[in-house]
């Protein structure tokens, strides 16, 4: 039995059909100067030769555990959350039937390489922050040889290489099955007072694009979905429609617009937890409002004819 958990995480990966990048992904966690006390890796329903590299992984490594889930029609809204919550939910029970101690969870996708102290790196962030209850490393992009940073708000924790203080899951519900699974984990966060942040200097390399699984133009459909299911008020998607189409692929933002729109017009149900409905509604009044004050702020400083 572990009788201090400081520094000591669960892993969970969620993997169909990743047998060319699972040897990759798995020598990259192998490696950490922290290796994580127990690593769950969720075979779903691969029909490739990934149940052949987790056995010979499983043998080789006894801190590497996995469940098999059997074949189903995949869809791009509820099945990755669920895929992850089966993961979850055993890690969970394992260790508490083991008395497996741990201070952390961690999130990692099978198409995610890890610099050699990742974990580590961000552990050692938490132990300087006490309020930090998700953090994450940079996304990068191997281009030519060449890392180049996926560059996204640097309060926001990636979904792929994010660890979560133990408390802060627990206070928070747990791992939700629901679309972004990630985002509402983060808005829960917020509302319970905990800090969020992601390491630009801690480097994870994504070998598929972010929203890339099914294509880029269904992924970002699927994040319009998302945005019309979590209630997110139209302003705050125009907003996101712009940003996507100001940065390549350009195409990204029109997918973005037309899932919300494609739901918005067929009605479709939205979340029914009111504590995210509320929030992402409120959040729209807010941005405009710090863009309008921080507008007129600006105007107010500037010197007028004569005075300078």
């Amino acid at each position: 039995m572990e009788s201090d958990s400081k520094g000591k995480y669960l892993l969970i990966t969620p993997a169909r059909n990743e047998e060319k990048n699972l040897p990759e992904v798995s020598k990259s966690v192998a490696g950490q100067k922290v290796k994580p006390v127990l690593w769950i890796i969720v075979d779903d329903g691969s029909t490739d030769n990934t149940p052949h590299v987790l056995d010979e992984l499983k043998a080789k490594y006894s801190w590497i555990h996995s469940i098999r889930l059997p074949p189903r029609p995949r869809d791009i809204t509820f099945h990755y959350s669920y895929v992850c919550k089966q993961g979850f939910d055993y890690s969970l029970e394992y260790c508490r039937e083991n008395g497996i101690e741990y201070d952390y969870i961690g999130l990692l996708d099978a198409d995610t390489i890890l610099e050699e102290n990742y974990f580590g790196k961000l552990m050692d962030e938490f132990e300087k922050d006490s309020s930090l209850g998700i953090a994450s490393g940079g996304v990068y992009y191997d281009i030519g040889g060449k890392l180049s940073r996926e560059v996204s708000d640097k309060n926001l924790p990636r979904g792929t290489g994010r660890l979560w203080r133990k408390t802060c899951f627990l206070d928070t519900g747990g791992y939700q099955v629901e679309p972004s699974p990630d985002s509402i984990s983060n808005t829960k966060a917020i509302l319970r007072g905990w800090q969020l942040k992601q390491f630009a200097d801690v480097i994870e390399v994504q070998t598929r694009k972010t929203s890339a699984g099914e294509g880029l133009w269904k992924g970002y459909f699927k994040n319009g979905w998302m945005a019309h299911y979590v209630d997110k008020s139209l302003p705050m998607v125009l907003f996101n429609t712009l940003y996507y189409c100001l940065k390549s692929p350009y195409y990204t933002g029109l997918a973005y617009f037309y899932g919300y729109l494609d739901s918005a017009i067929k009605r479709e149900k939205k979340i029914q937890d009111v504590e995210i409905r509320t929030y992402y509604r409120n959040q729209g009044v807010w941005f405009l409002f710090s863009r309008i004050s921080g507008a007129l702020s600006q105007n107010s400083t500037e010197p007028r004819k004569g005075e300078q």
